[in-house]
Formats: C-alpha cells, structure tokens, sequence
C-alpha cells in the first residue's frame, strides 16, 4: 500500500483570483468545479493528473500572516533570458518581490498576489523534464526523519538524503520532485500550504490512514467537520490530506 501526492493545497480569501493567477503562471488552466478553484494541465480537467502534481485553492476567511510560509513550489525556467522573462511576466500578473532572508542567490523570490512565497529558479538540468513546476519544497528541522515518513508515505522514490536535504520523486520519473529542506526555526502557525494525497483505485483508505498514523502522523482537528478526506499531520507537524479514494 502507498499513496501518491495529488494536489498543492493553497488556502486563499479569493480562490477564483488566485487560481487565475497560477493557471496564467504556469501556462495550465483553471477549474471551478465546486467551491475550490483546481489548477491543471490545459486541455481539459484530468483528475488525478498521471503526471502533473495540480494546484486546489481553497477558499478561507483568514488572510495570510506575515510568518513565511513552510511549503513553497519552485519553478522551471530554460534559460538566464526565460527566468528574466518569466519573473517580468508573474510580475505583470500580480506577484511580488519577497524577502525571506535569501540574501545573493542566483534565483528569484516572489510572492503570489496573496502573499504566498515561491521561487523562479534559474536554469538547472536535474529539472529540464519536470514541467512547470520543479518541485515542492517544505522547510524542515530534520531531513533524515522526514525521508523517512513521507518515503514511507508515498510510492515516490528517494533520490537523495543528507542532514541538509532529502529529495523523492515519482518512481516514473516525471513530474516535479518533493523536496524537504533543513531550515532554522520550528513550525508556528497552521500551514497556508499543504499536500494532498491519494490511495490508488482498490486500497482502502481507512487502512492507509492507520498504516500513516503507525508511521508518525498525528489526527489533526482544523474544524473540518463530517467530509470525506481526512487530516493529519506528519511527525513535524505539516498538515496534509488523505483523500477518499477516485
């Protein structure tokens, strides 16, 4: 049994703006098919994607605090000309410099219009096949224990891990890597983004659940209510999702 990452989950106060937001960013398109705007590859809402890890903005009524969020996506560029072109275009579009610290680095900081952080990197081979997005990136105290329940977790392989890094990517080798960096600091407030995860057509997510709380995760109670996904909480205390089985 194993689960496979489905979804960046982005709290939003407008999620219709935000969605049009990363849909033009990334070159896919929004959906609207309930009250959550989901952002996918173009050519028409393919849920779950078979490679693409998609963007759900769902919509909340508390804005973002100034506290730099603990999951952020970096994104592609080809070249120094597309990087510069890219980081003018999501300008345009809305976003922001952000400071969080990255001192004289050869990538840019940006904020969406929401205030939610994200990185333009500049040209790197390891993610010329990943698409538009390179990878998930979530800030951790400890990248060994990290590895070991998220690679546990999901059916995603680990490619890499040190004390300062651990890196998984799908065992088909496409689409972006989940990235779990060594950062200072602890987790303080609620995530404003998370992962959502999927059992494969036939496993039975009630099982998959135990099997991630006797791993390390946590229930956690965000005042959810009766819904069909369920919360939890990986031994750092980032939130994610299980959802109900497609």
């Amino acid at each position: 049994m194993a689960l496979r990452p489905v979804m960046v989950n982005i709290k939003a106060l407008d999620p219709s703006a935000v969605g049009r937001f990363w849909a033009q960013a990334l070159g896919w398109s929004a959906y609207s098919p309930g009250v959550t705007t989901y952002v996918g590859p173009a050519g028409g809402l393919v849920w779950p994607d078979p490679v693409a890890v998609g963007i759900d903005i769902v919509p909340v009524p508390e804005p973002k605090t100034t506290t730099k969020n603990r999951v952020h996506l970096d994104l592609t560029t080809t070249s120094a000309a597309h990087q510069a072109d890219l980081v003018a275009r999501l300008t345009a579009l809305g976003a922001t410099p952000a400071h969080v610290g990255q001192g004289d680095v050869p990538w840019t900081v940006l904020a969406d219009p929401e205030g939610n952080e994200f990185c333009v990197l500049e040209p790197r081979e390891v993610y010329r096949d990943t698409g538009p997005i390179a990878a998930v990136v979530v800030d951790c105290v400890d990248p060994r224990a990290m590895a070991r329940f998220w690679g546990e977790a999901m059916d995603w392989t680990l490619h890499e891990v040190t004390d300062d890094q651990a890196v998984l990517r799908s065992a088909k080798g496409v689409g972006p890597y989940l990235e779990f960096l060594r950062t200072p600091g602890v987790k303080t407030v609620p995530d404003r983004v998370h992962l959502d995860l999927l059992p494969y057509p036939g496993d039975d997510k009630a099982a998959e659940v135990a099997r991630l709380r006797a791993l390390g995760a946590t229930d956690l109670d965000l005042g959810q209510g009766d819904v069909p996904w369920t919360c939890l909480a990986d031994p750092e205390g980032h939130e994610f999702c299980v959802l109900a089985g497609s």
